[in-house]
């Protein structure tokens, strides 16, 4: 996912943990299939779940899309194509 400016500076010191520059723009970390952000807890129940590391300083595209929702999911998809493009 792509990070503008604003959410460089919304991540803060910890934004060269989950995003980096490809070129003169700047995205979210993969870790495999997954965002570099996400980190595995157990629930109260004790099944593991993934949850945001970063979620207050979150980019907005996280923000307007809903968890685990189709739309999140096609983003992820469109945007992991383009990036491993600009990568070749």
């Amino acid at each position: 996912m792509r990070v503008t400016g604003e959410d460089w500076s919304r991540l803060g010191d910890g934004a060269d943990r989950v995003a980096h520059f490809i070129g003169h723009r700047a995205y979210m970390k993969m870790t495999g299939e997954r965002c570099a952000a996400l980190d595995l807890r157990r629930s109260a129940e004790g099944k593991p779940e993934f949850f945001c590391t970063v979620y207050e300083q979150r980019p907005q595209t996280c923000r307007d899309l809903e968890r685990d929702s189709a739309q999140c999911a096609g983003e992820c998809m469109a945007k992991r194509g383009r990036v491993t493009r600009l990568m070749a």
